[in-house]
Parts: structure tokens; C-alpha cells; sequence
């Protein structure tokens, strides 16, 4: 029965409970010959008639009284009145670790000073051949002067790790645990632990290491729904890498934790002081153990010793310096240049550097990886998986990020992944200090506005009716936090740079080069103008900009000379402090191998050499591929033929040529260009032969070719509309017998985004994916009129591509699996579609299918798949420049 505030033990007058758990009850109370405060632990009255509980009290008291350490309860007194059994323990302010868990992981400071202290109070412990045998959150508590190690109920007597004493025979023979008996709290248990093993000290090693893992990252180091599921992680699992969990851990902590919970006793550390020393280590290693600042108080006593020695040297030296200075003023800063490598060799795919310039962040892989400019290691944020372009909030504190058709944000700190938004595109964002995020949803959605905190995307107020602008693009803001610059692009061809507002004001063309830009003040000289980073050509170029009158001076100056990317991205990222990083031609764009798979997911032989293959499509021979590429600096259409190994340039154009597409014999190659300043449609031989053709007059300011009729009577092509979204348009092609040429129609033109049409092998039918249900799912609709429809992916799909026989249709899964679905096409025009159902092929390891829809091909017989694969050649660096402002000609 529990005992009510005035009862008296001796002389302990009870004041309130504490806390019970199942080995004691805790409450507070006064001795009254010492007027202190106490802490009494009773053994519960269901427990005292227990022989074995008894023991277990009665070993608690003996263990304690001969543990004298700052960071272990110490014993006052011992007990028994009225057959209740007491502990008289001291008492102190503060939370059990459990309690303070709660609120989420703690600082790197505390995790180093706590677990310096419990590991030396376990290693006094040891010294003394007692295993705590209970290690957990729950018994360590948190008070003003540090960690206080606490409950030694289920300690038991081992060899002291400091001799070779041997147990007696006694108490060999008189074990308050039975034989195999499990005892602890399953979390923290050590795999030995749980398989009721003898224990030794390296036990409490193992469990010191979860709670230390908790401490780090918040979140424990084995879980499960059930004891069961938890013991078999502990003993066949690892646990999360912290790295995933919490980014910025300093590497040596993760190797310390790491080595703590080794499921091999002898792989552990061998001794808590072994352990309190790494952490000690750690700590006063500072940047060289990845910590920012000194932890520890004796580095603070020797930095005050510093400072005080710098002060008396400042003041006698001052006269000389005086003198030196105004004869010699200080040269400028010189730039520094050096490299970072891609993780892993892979190919960085997108970067952005951190507002305050100490972290950037990339993507690799489609996921989302940190670096600490000042460290040597990336780490990857957990939950990023399919993560394309990202920006950063205005604090540093935050990134935001595009995967999966949504707009997600993470703490750089770590923790889960928020949904902000549907983002069907990614096209790049931005993030002000007011928490309003803008960003276009598609190439040509314009500009839309959403809270940090997530919430349904508001279009802008249109930029201006002298500025019709249709494509907008990486937007980046302004010191004010209401203008912003961004890449814009014309009904007419106005393409270039672009200022615009939140408040709707008509945007003002700053440029006329096609690149994302940014504003960087200048270096020392917040009054001034600062400069405009944009690319021209393969140059990236800085110019005097003033922020707040929105205009240009002087001429542009060359910042380096060649910069990587895409069409639509320039890979350069600058931050406020002014660090540059960027990577040169090749990165963004990272080599990869073109490799057949077979239906079960297996490489079964390459196609062509490691290359950029952008927007590929196969040849009805399945011999060559049309594909675009930059690097003869400009986007052209160029063909390669892999059984004679040979690469040929199609398109010469100074415009952009991309994305090609093949006629239904495979003699022709159709594109789109923007050289008439909107997007057409072009066709010239596939032998390089001949002139250049107009096929089709888009008049867009994006637009590209889908796929052209078996029978060749019609191609279908993708366009934004200007009140609508992407739609699909047909173009009537005459064939023999047959005169004129028949304007082209829109096919699917709604409010939502209709993409990737594909006619089936009868051309009655057309695959294509719709947003129209808040996410991208596969349809088939009858053509030329659209009429009967039937849904054919569930879960989100796009992509579709017909078998060449029409009895499979295949499409890309949302995660990335490739999928197949049977069909059967109708042998009259009074018979219905017949759809099976969606089976998974295989996970797809890299895709980049973006708008243009190209990320795989498919076999004449539909047992082949032709898919990027990494080329294992090593990938471009990025270049960091520090003080770059200084090699500017004014």
C-alpha cells in the first residue's frame, strides 16, 4: 500500500511519492535530525514476502554503499519498520533522461558531458565488480551538478575489470538471477543480455550505447512493436546510421556509438573508461572530431589565458603596428579555390549552398545529401529518397525539397519529412524570411506561392502584361523578401532574366541569357550595389546590381569560365556570406550507361558507352538510339549506332534542339527547336542527309514530339496551353494517295496536365498520364475522338510506352517500379479496350524522367529495357571559391 505524506520510517517523515517502477517505490522525504531532504526507496509490499526481491533490495544497498562517485545516488542509511524495507538515498532536483527525452534529442554539449559521466560511473562500478545490468533512460537522471546513475536493483557481482579476482564459491553458488532468467529492460539489453548469457561489465557498454544513440538522435537505437521483434533487432540487426538520422553528428561519435553496441563482446570497447575517454576525446578535439566549438572548461581556462596574453601584446605592439599599417595597408584577401567529390563516385545531380555559406546541400542518386564546408564528409538526410532539386530557408535551418510529385521540407538537423504541397515538377524554389516559399508547379504553370508550413499553392498575381512571360522558372529572392529573380520565357521568345514581385507588379526584364540568377552583396560594402551571378554561354558572369531600383550597371565580368548544368539550370550556387560553388560541364548531367534488363530486373548487356544520353529514343531497329547533348556546347540531336560503335551530330543550329523523336520506319528524325524564337517542330534524315524540314508550327514557348502513328498519319505533341495546363495536340500528316496539309488539333486539353501520349499499335487508342486526380496516374483513351477511357495505373503512374504487338502496356510507378499491364486490343471499333492487371516488373535504380518522359525504352517483343545505369567512371568535382568579389575588374 502506498504511503501517504506524514507517515514516519525511523526518522523520515514522508513527504510526497516520486516515481515506482517495478523493483521499488520512491518518495520523498525529510530526515528530522538532519532537516534535509531525502529520497526513500521502499520495496513494495507484493514484493517483500519474495525471497528473491528481497535480496535483490538488500544487494541494491550493499552495491551503493560501495560506490562512491560524483555521478552515482549515494546511501544514507538502511532500514526496516513495520516489515517495510527502505533505502534512504539522496535527493536532488532535476528530470530522468527519460522525461527529458521527450522533448527530443539533446545537444551535442550534453551528450558528451552526460555520457563522459555515466561511462565513468560505470567504470567505477566495474572496478568494483558490479554490472548495472539495467542501463536505460529511465535510471539516469539529469540534475544541476550532471548525471546521477541510479536503481542498482538487478546489479550483480562480476570480476572486477581492474584484477583477476576470482567470485567465491559462496556467491558462485547463491545467484539472485536464476540461471537464463532475463532480466533488464529489452531496449537497452545486450544481445548476451537477452540470451541469458553471463554478463560482465561490457554489457553496461552495450546499453550505454543505445541510450547514447537516443541521446543523439531522439529516436531509440533497436525498436519494434513487440519484446519479440525488439530482441531480434538487438540481436541480427544494426541500427539506423546516425548519419541518416541526425547529419551532423560529429563522424568519431558515430564511430563511439557504433563500437558500443557491437554485437561481439570482444568488438565493444573493453571498459567504460575506454569509452569515457573516446567521448572526452571528442569533446576537446573540437573541429578535428567535427565539433564546432570547444565543449569542455579547461579549454575555456586556456582560452582566457590566450586572450589575456593577445591583449597585453596588442597594447605594447600597438605603436609599431600603427606605424606598419599606414606605411603597408592589408593586401585583400586572395581567393581561395578547392574541390569537393561527389560521394560514393557518384554524380552530383543538383547542389545549393546554405544562405549563411556553411553547408551544402546536394542530391545524388535521387536523394538528399549535407556537407559542412568545414568537414570531409557528406552525409545523406534520412526520408529523402527521390529527392531532385532542393532550396534552403532563409535561416539555414531548414531545406526544402522535390520527391515523389510533392514539395517536402527537413530540418538539416534531421527528423521526418513534412509534405508541403503537390509539385508534379520540379523547377527549382525559393524560400524568404516570411516563410512564404515560391515556386512553379510545372515549365509552364508560372509562379505559385505556398506557406512553410504547407497549404494549397496560390498562383501569383500575373507579372505584367508587358512582360507575357509563359515559362518561369528557378525563382530566387531578393534582400526584401518580395522581389525576386527568375528565368523566364516568352509566348514570343522574350527568354532571359527576370524580376518580378509578390504583389503582382509588372516584371522586369533584367537579361537576355536563359540561366537562373542570383543576388550576392557586395564584399564588405553592404551600401553598395552588389552583383548579379547569371551563366552566358558556358560562362558564369557577376554584374553590378542594385536590388531596391532593379537595374543593371557596368558591364559583366567573367567569373569562370565554364559551368555545367542543364538548358534549363546553370550549376552554380553563391550564399550571402559570398562562397561560390560550381561544377563544370558533365556534372548535373552525370555519364551514365545504357544497359538492356531483362523483365526480372537483371542486366543482360550494355548498349552503349558510359555517355549523356539525354531524352533518348530507340530506333525501330533497336540498333541506334537519337538522343540529345551539350557538349558541343550547344543542345543538339545526335544519333548513335551501337553495333558500329559510332556517334553523329544531327542539328548545327545555334537554337535548342531537343527533345528527338524517330518516324515509324526509322528513316526520319522529328524535334523541337526554338530557332523562329517559339518551339516547332523540325525533321531531317536520320543519315544526315538533306535540309532541315519545318513538320509542325507549334508556336509554343515549350513543346516537344510524343510519338508519330504506326500507319504515319499522325503525330501527337505536347504543349502548355495558355489558360490550360501541358495538353496534347495532333498533327495530321498526309500520306500517298492523299493532298494538303490538315491543321493541327488539341486531342486532350484540360485544366490538368495531359503528358507522355503514345498511340497503340492499331492507333485507335492513345496512353498518356493526367494529373487530373492530384497526382500523375496512366490512362487509355480512344482516338482520334476521345470517348471511351479507361484508368490503368493505381497508386500514381506516368510514362506509358505500348509493346510494339499491343498486348502489354508498361508505365513507371510512383516508388519507381516498373510496371506491366496486359491488354488486349479490339479487333472492331464496337469492341471495348480489355485491361489486365498491373504487375511489377522491377525496381528502377536511376531515373530522371522530368516532363519530357524518356527515362526508359522497350524490346520489339517487350522482354528487354533499355535504362540508364551508372557508368562507374568518376564524376566531376564542384569547385568552391572563396572571396571571389576580389579578382572582379570595376
Amino acid at each position: 500500500m502506498p504511503l501517504s505524506p506524514g507517515v514516519r520510517l525511523g526518522p523520515y517523515e514522508i513527504l510526497d511519492a516520486i516515481g515506482a517502477g517495478g523493483m521499488g517505490e520512491v518518495y520523498r522525504a525529510k530526515d528530522t535530525r538532519l532537516d534535509r531532504t531525502v529520497a526513500i526507496k521502499i520495496l513494495p509490499a507484493h514484493l517483500s514476502s519474495d525471497p528473491l526481491s528481497k535480496q535483490r533490495f538488500e544487494r541494491e544497498a550493499k552495491t551503493i554503499s560501495s560506490l562512491n562517485h560524483p555521478h552515482i545516488c549515494v546511501l544514507y542509511d538502511v532500514g526496516s519498520q513495520d516489515g517495510v524495507d527502505y533505502l534512504v538515498m539522496e535527493c536532488f532536483d532535476g528530470e530522468t533522461l527519460v522525461k527529458r527525452l521527450e522533448k527530443g534529442a539533446l545537444s551535442l554539449e550534453q551528450v558528451l558531458k552526460y555520457g563522459m559521466q555515466i561511462a565513468d560511473a560505470l567504470d567505477k562500478a566495474h572496478r568494483n565488480g558490479v554490472a548495472h545490468r539495467d542501463l536505460k533512460p529511465g535510471n539516469i537522471m539529469l540534475t544541476s551538478t550532471g548525471a546521477k546513475l541510479l536503481d542498482f536493483g538487478l546489479a550483480k557481482p562480476t570480476a572486477p575489470l581492474s584484477s583477476a579476482v576470482t567470485l567465491t564459491a559462496a556467491t558462485r553458488n547463491s545467484p539472485v538471477t536464476v540461471q537464463g532468467t532475463i532480466v533488464g529492460t529489452f531496449q537497452y539489453m545486450s544481445p548476451e543480455q537477452i540470451e541469458g548469457k553471463e554478463l560482465d561489465g561490457r554489457s553496461d557498454i552495450f546499453s550505454l550505447g543505445a541510450v547514447l544513440y537516443e541521446m543523439v538522435t531522439g529516436q531509440r537505437a533497436f525498436q519494434g512493436k513487440s519484446q519479440l521483434s525488439v530482441a531480434s533487432a538487438i540481436l541480427e540487426k544494426e541500427p539506423e546510421p546516425i548519419s541518416n538520422v541526425k547529419p551532423m553528428t560529429p563522424p568519431a561519435l558515430d564511430h563511439a556509438i557504433r563500437r558500443a553496441l557491437a554485437k561481439e563482446v570482444e568488438r565493444r570497447w573493453q571498459s567504460a573508461a575506454d569509452l569515457a575517454g573516446e567521448l572526452q576525446w571528442i569533446a576537446e578535439a573540437g573541429s578535428q572530431a567535427g565539433v564546432p566549438a570547444p565543449l569542455v572548461s579547461h579549454r575555456k581556462v586556456r582560452e582566457r589565458l590566450a586572450w589575456s596574453v593577445a591583449a597585453v601584446l596588442a597594447v605594447c605592439l600597438a605603436p609599431v603596428a600603427f606605424l606598419y599599417l599606414r606605411e603597408k595597408p592589408p593586401a585583400p584577401p586572395a581567393p581561395v579555390l578547392f574541390q569537393i567529390p561527389p560521394p560514393e563516385k557518384s554524380g552530383i545531380e543538383y547542389f545549393k549552398l546554405s544562405p549563411d555559406g556553411r553547408l551544402l546541400a546536394f542530391t545524388t542518386d535521387r536523394r538528399l545529401w549535407i556537407r559542412s564546408l568545414d568537414t570531409l564528409q557528406a552525409l545523406p538526410l534520412l526520408g529523402t529518397e527521390g529527392a531532385s532539386k532542393m532550396f534552403w530557408s532563409s535561416d539555414s535551418q531548414f531545406i526544402a525539397f522535390f520527391a515523389q510529385g510533392k514539395l517536402k521540407k527537413i530540418a538539416v538537423s534531421g527528423g521526418p519529412a513534412q509534405i508541403l504541397c503537390n509539385a508534379p515538377e520540379a523547377n527549382g524554389g525559393t524560400w524568404n524570411r516570411h516563410g512564404v516559399i515560391v515556386f512553379p508547379l510545372s515549365l509552364t504553370s508560372g509562379l505559385f506561392q505556398v506557406s512553410a508550413g504547407g497549404g494549397a499553392p496560390v498562383p501569383l498575381a500575373k507579372l505584367g502584361a508587358s512582360a507575357p512571360v509563359v515559362q518561369q522558372i528557378s525563382p530566387e529572392f531578393l534582400p526584401d523578401g518580395r522581389h525576386f529573380l527568375y528565368s523566364g520565357s516568352g509566348i514570343q521568345g522574350e527568354r532571359g532574366i527576370y524580376a518580378g514581385s509578390l504583389d503582382g507588379t509588372p516584371a522586369i526584364r533584367l537579361l537576355p541569357d536563359l540561366s537562373n540568377a542570383i543576388y550576392v552583396q557586395a564584399a564588405g560594402a553592404p551600401g553598395q550595389d552588389g552583383y548579379l551571378l547569371f551563366r552566358r554561354g558556358e560562362a558564369l558572369m557577376a554584374q553590378r546590381f542594385n536590388p531596391t531600383r532593379l537595374s543593371l550597371s557596368g558591364d559583366a565580368s567573367l567569373i569562370a569560365e565554364k559551368v555545367g548544368g542543364s538548358v534549363l539550370w546553370a550549376a552554380f550556387s553563391v550564399s550571402e556570406n559570398g562562397t561560390l560553388v560550381y561544377a563544370p560541364p558533365g556534372a548535373g548531367t552525370s555519364a551514365v550507361q545504357l544497359v538492356w534488363w531483362d523483365r526480372a530486373g537483371k542486366q543482360v548487356g550494355p548498349f552503349a558507352p558510359p555517355g549523356a544520353y539525354d531524352d533518348f529514343r530507340l530506333a525501330p531497329d533497336e540498333r541506334r538510339i537519337v538522343f540529345a547533348n551539350s557538349s558541343s556546347g550547344n543542345r543538339d540531336v545526335w544519333i548513335l549506332d551501337s553495333v558500329r560503335g559510332v556517334t553523329s551530330r544531327l542539328t548545327f543550329d545555334p537554337a535548342v534542339d531537343d527533345p528527338p523523336m524517330w518516324s515509324p520506319d526509322g528513316l526520319r528524325v522529328v524535334w523541337a527547336s526554338n530557332r523562329s524564337g517559339a518551339f516547332d517542330l523540325y525533321v531531317k534524315s536520320a543519315n544526315g542527309t538533306g535540309p532541315e524540314e519545318l513538320l509542325v508550327r507549334m508556336g509554343a514557348p515549350a513543346g516537344w514530339p510524343e510519338d508519330w502513328s504506326r500507319n504515319g498519319r499522325f503525330i501527337i505533341y505536347e504543349i502548355p496551353g495558355t489558360k490550360t495546363g501541358q495538353d496534347l495536340w495532333i498533327a495530321p500528316r498526309p500520306v500517298q494517295g492523299e493532298s494538303g496539309d490538315r491543321k493541327p488539333f488539341p486531342y486532350l486539353q484540360t485544366e490538368f496536365d495531359e503528358r507522355h501520349g503514345r498511340f497503340s499499335l492499331d492507333g485507335r487508342w492513345v496512353a498518356y498520364s493526367s494529373n487530373e486526380s492530384g497526382r500523375d496516374e496512366v490512362y487509355v483513351q480512344s482516338f482520334p475522338v476521345p470517348g471511351a477511357k479507361f484508368p490503368i495505373s493505381a497508386g500514381g503512374g506516368m510514362e506509358p510506352q505500348w509493346r510494339k504487338d499491343g498486348t502489354e502496356l508498361f508505365y513507371m510507378s510512383e516508388d519507381r517500379t516498373l510496371m506491366a499491364v496486359p491488354v488486349k486490343l479490339a479487333s472492331s471499333a464496337s469492341e471495348p479496350l480489355q485491361v489486365g492487371q498491373a504487375k511489377p516488373l522491377f525496381s528502377v535504380p536511376v531515373v530522371d524522367t522530368f516532363i519530357v518522359g524518356r527515362s526508359y525504352e522497350v524490346s520489339n517483343d517487350g522482354q528487354r529495357f533499355l535504362l540508364r545505369a551508372p557508368s562507374g567512371e568518376t564524376a566531376p568535382s564542384l569547385t568552391v571559391v572563396l572571396n571571389w568579389q576580389t579578382q572582379l575588374k570595376e
